[in-house]
């Protein structure tokens, strides 16, 4: 091959490697929106094979979008892949640092011949995953696929046809493309195989097993082949489509590695091809000779029958020829330019298969050149043609008189018969006693026609025309054709003026009716909202209306008073309607035009504006005296709304001053129940001699519902909001009575004490706290907050806790069965009183108890204060420290007593303040100094725990135990007893019987 055929080779494949290029770039920038599967392949594969080429200068990425953004390792990987060194990357952190490397990089890939297409540095930096992957499916496509060749193909074509030709022996492969094909694994195991079968064991792979059969391809090529496992078998069977891209890498990989091998066998295959072409051109030199020969012997037989143009006399001889001529074209010609293109085809193709393989070019036998054949060629093309156009020139002489007679005899049929009639129709009167509207009908069916005999003007033309036409080219029936032309002509001019003598006499009566129908359509245009207006008029004057106070029907007469005002307008407004009638009239008569007496633009007669007239001048008569009686009502209204609104104003806030006055009688803690029920029986009595007031106002709310008041601006109450708070007001002093009824049976029943409910009622009413909005006879307004009588679980807690109570969930969920039996989430005060009713009545006081302790005693122990006569020493117990102290209360370092019990400050019935808890032993040692200065006047039932509050039964019980021992042991056995380490005694000491009245008092 000589060296400028070297060049134009190379330079064609520069040119087709380019245009791939930008197909793939292009492919590309339309698919940005990358399936998330395809997108997951098209990372790992890209990421590994970048991998395996920065493993060459010892670094790595993880991340292919951002291990990028400073373009540092893409300068790296195109420096390594390339064997070239470029630019110097900038050191800095600054995004127009990473900005200027990425542009390095990308220049240095525009470089080389490809085209970057939407690709930019700012998207590299970024991070944009999409521009990233395209980016290195780009370097990819350059530095691994492009120099990929195999027969004539590169690139993805090469790598295709490299596949097929090496899978092509394997059973289960067929490799058309790079997705679908590879999905089941055996195309790569039969790459892999092809090149080393001591590899793989093609024969034990099964196509169902695609998971397997991948596995086994990549751990071969990552072990053997060094090719890094760039998918995952399990991605590329689960996608329906693996993604194209990262298989190609992948691929290009194996031919790389296969490369060595590949270079042998295209050797071989090289020589065969050169002997097989000497061959072809050989058979090809014989076969061009032998078909130049047929076909110029063909033309010189061919060119004589075109020559000769002898004319026909008959269209069906002409006809003839031009059908043996088509048969020419359709049956002999095509085969010899089948031959012809085959000739030059075959000579091309010989020429270019000696040039490429460096031999002489072909020289055929003299006047057998390409150039003679084509000027041979040539020649019989020009014969052909005017051949043809000479056939084609005498049909279309012979068809066009045929034609242009036929043509003349239709249109002047057609013309006749649209004139058939015309001139009768035009020459009629029928616009003499027709109405408007009928001129105006017959108008436009005159302008109709007159268009349409404008457009039959072109026909006639014709018809002349043709005829002249039929003369030039000598016609053998040219006197007929005359004949008929001439007669049409005179019509013609007839039907013209005619259509004109009748549009002037149409012209002239749309005129005069013009002037009429202009009258008519005033009248109309005056006397429909005139009527409108007295239609209105007659609907308000007749129009029934409710007024509910004096300003509404003062409005009512206000608006009348100005209708009144506007009749006098309206008047005027009719007369000059009358007098268009008159006018319409006035010119019929005096042109003598027949009026047919109905107004086309308006049903509406002169006369029934008249009617109508008259019956409003009825009307307003009759509206004044409705007004004026209306009037004299709402006046006696009005009256009533006031005669109510005076008592109302006075009865309602007098019951909510009676409702408060209640309340706080029964709030009150400060005197006895007897003169609380005294108060309130003479509030009830008070109350019923108020009920003469009320049915007062019964009486006048009846006759304002009588007379259909419903409303009264004067007063904010309303005759249901009087009832509501009177019978409020009855319902709340008998409840509050029978309250202080159930309170006094309970304390007479129960033995408590005034004091005691006092008390009771006291903390009720300081956890009656609950603000809830009242009833309150002002509409839309809330009561002001007040107890409402009732406490919430939550509010009924906190007063026990206060009391003393140790409450935990389930004796609460206990306590409160007992006062909200049924569970209506509230408790009263009656249920409060009963419940600690039931606490206190069972409970015994320190009176009672001593007078128990002596019946029981009897003459075994003396009744003689014991504490006089104890020694003045301490009793200690294990961590505690006790004392006697003039309330009668132990007090003990913080709680650590066994009988310790919570403070009880804030239970109502505490009458003396809590001892405060130790603080310490020095605390402890001034309190026993003082309890020692205490005269000795205490019992011996000091020693007891406090006895105020009373106790509840259950914790009593233990104290009835120690009074029983006391009755049946000797007290010098005490401090040896099972109730010593109860009593905190020291151990035990001789007993003798002086010791209770010679031993100084306890501390």
């Amino acid at each position: 091959m000589t060296a400028v055929e070297t060049t134009m080779t190379y330079n064609s494949y520069v040119i087709h490697q380019e245009e791939a290029y930008m197909t793939q770039e292009e492919g590309w920038d339309r698919d940005l929106l990358l399936d998330p599967a395809w997108e997951k392949q098209q990372r790992k594969t890209f990421t590994a094979w970048c991998n395996s080429h920065l493993r060459k200068a010892g670094t790595q990425i993880e991340n292919i979008e951002e291990d990028f953004r400073n373009g540092l390792k893409l300068m790296l990987l195109l420096e390594v892949i390339s064997g070239e060194r470029l630019p110097k990357p900038d050191k800095g952190k600054m995004r127009f640092h990473k900005i200027a490397n990425v542009n390095k990089a990308l220049d240095y890939i525009c470089s080389k011949g490809v085209k970057l297409v939407s690709i930019g540095a700012e998207e590299i930096v970024d991070g944009n995953a999409k521009m990233t992957l395209g980016m290195i499916w780009t370097i990819i496509l350059r530095f691994a696929i492009q120099d990929i060749s195999v027969e004539e193909t590169s690139a993805k074509e090469g790598l295709l046809l490299w596949c097929q030709r090496k899978t092509a022996p394997y059973r289960n492969v067929n490799v058309q493309n790079f997705h679908i094909s590879w999905k089941d694994g055996l195309a790569l195991c039969a790459l892999i195989h092809r090149h080393r079968p001591d590899l793989i064991d093609y024969s034990k792979l099964r196509k169902d097993d695609p998971i397997g059969n991948l596995n086994t391809a990549f751990e071969v090529a990552e072990k053997f082949l060094d090719i890094p496992k760039m998918l995952d078998a399990e991605d590329i069977v689960n996608t329906p489509k693996p993604d194209e891209k990262a298989i190609m890498t992948y691929v290009s990989c194996f031919y790389h590695a296969f490369a060595g091998a590949e270079q042998a066998e295209t050797a071989a295959n090289r020589i065969c091809k050169v002997l097989a072409v000497n061959q072809e051109n050989e058979k090809l030199m014989e076969e061009y000779e032998k078909l130049a020969s047929e076909l110029l012997e063909w033309i010189r037989r061919t060119i004589p029958w075109l020559e000769n143009r002898a004319a026909e006399q008959t269209m069906r001889a002409m006809q003839q020829k031009l059908e043996d001529f088509r048969d020419y074209r359709r049956v002999h010609k095509p085969p010899r330019v089948q031959e012809k293109c085959q000739l030059e085809i075959n000579f091309n193709t010989l020429q270019t298969k000696l040039r490429l393989s460096n031999r002489p070019a072909f020289m055929p036998s003299e006047g057998k050149m390409v150039s003679d054949i084509a000027n041979a060629w040539k020649g019989l093309e020009q014969v052909e043609k005017g051949y043809e156009e000479w056939l084609l020139t005498e049909i279309r002489r012979l068809e066009r008189l045929d034609h242009l007679a036929e043509k003349f005899k239709q249109k002047c049929s057609l013309h006749e018969t649209w004139t058939s009639g015309k001139e009768e129709l035009l020459s009629q009167k029928d616009f003499e006693s027709a109405s408007l509207m009928e001129i105006r009908a017959l108008m436009r069916k005159h302008e109709a026609f007159e268009s349409d005999l404008a457009a039959h003007q072109d026909r006639v033309e014709q018809i002349a025309a043709i005829a002249q036409e039929l003369n030039e080219l000598d016609y053998h029936d040219a006197v007929t054709v005359n004949a008929r032309c001439q007669g049409i002509c005179d019509q013609w001019d007839n039907l013209g003026t005619l259509t004109q003598k009748r549009r002037d006499s149409l012209e002239r009566v749309e005129k005069l009716w013009e002037t009429i129908d202009q009258l008519y359509l005033e009248f109309a245009k005056r006397a429909a909202p005139f009527n409108n207006w007295m239609d209105g008029a007659m609907e308000d004057l007749q129009d029934m209306f409710i007024v509910h106070s004096i300003e509404e029907i003062q409005s009512l007469i206000t608006a009348h008073d100005q209708f009144k005002a506007t009749l006098p307008e309206a008047d005027k407004e009719r007369m000059a309607t009358m007098g268009i009638q008159s006018e319409i009239l006035k010119i019929a008569q005096t042109y003598g035009i027949k009026l047919s007496g109905i107004n086309p633009y308006t049903n509406l007669s002169p006369q029934d504006i008249s009617n109508k007239w008259d019956a409003v001048k009825h009307l307003v008569p009759l509206r004044d005296q409705m007004l004026q009686e209306e009037v004299a009502r709402q006046q006696a209204n009005e009256r009533l709304r006031r005669q109510f609104a005076a008592q109302a104003n006075i009865i309602g806030p007098w019951i909510q001053t009676k409702m408060e006055e209640i309340g706080h009688v029964s709030a009150d803690i400060t005197g006895s129940l007897e003169d609380q029920m005294n108060n309130l029986k003479q509030y009830e009595q008070n109350i019923i001699n108020y009920k003469s007031n009320i049915d007062k106002l019964e009486g006048d709310h009846q006759l304002s519902q009588e007379s259909l008041i419903f409303d009264n601006k004067h007063t904010n109450y309303t005759m249901e909001h009087i009832r509501v708070g009177w019978e409020q007001l009855l319902t709340t002093i008998a409840r509050t009575i029978n309250e202080v009824e159930n309170q006094i049976l309970t304390r007479d029943a129960k033995g408590i004490s005034q004091e005691q409910l006092n008390e009771f009622r006291a903390s009720f009413n300081h956890f009656d706290r609950v603000s809830h909005a009242g009833v309150s006879l002002m509409p839309h307004c809330s009561a002001p907050q007040k107890r409402n009588g009732m406490m919430d679980p939550d509010d009924f807690r906190a007063c026990l806790i206060s009391m003393g109570y140790d409450l935990g969930e389930v004796e609460f969920a206990r306590i409160m069965t007992l006062v909200d039996a049924n569970n209506t989430g509230v408790v009263t005060f009656q249920a409060f009183i009963d419940f600690m009713t039931r606490e206190t009545a069972e409970t015994d006081t320190a009176e009672q108890v001593m007078a128990s302790f002596k019946i029981l005693a009897s003459d075994k122990v003396s009744g003689e204060p014991i504490a006089a006569n104890a020694p003045n020493k301490q009793l200690q117990g294990n961590d505690c420290d006790i004392r006697l102290i003039p309330t009668l209360r132990w007090t003990s370092c913080a709680g650590s007593c066994p009988w310790s019990r919570p403070s009880t400050a804030s239970a109502p019935w505490t009458t003396s303040p809590s001892p405060a808890p130790c603080t310490g032993r020095a605390t402890c040692n001034e309190e026993r100094e003082t309890a020692t200065r205490t005269p000795p006047h205490h019992s011996f039932f000091s020693l007891l725990p406090p006895l105020s509050p009373p106790l509840p039964p259950l914790r009593l019980f233990p104290l009835l135990l120690l009074l029983l021992y006391f009755i049946f042991y000797p007290l010098s056995s005490l401090t040896s007893s099972p109730l010593a380490p109860l009593l905190l005694l020291p151990p035990p000491a001789p007993v003798t019987p002086d010791m209770f009245v010679h031993s100084p008092p306890l501390p």
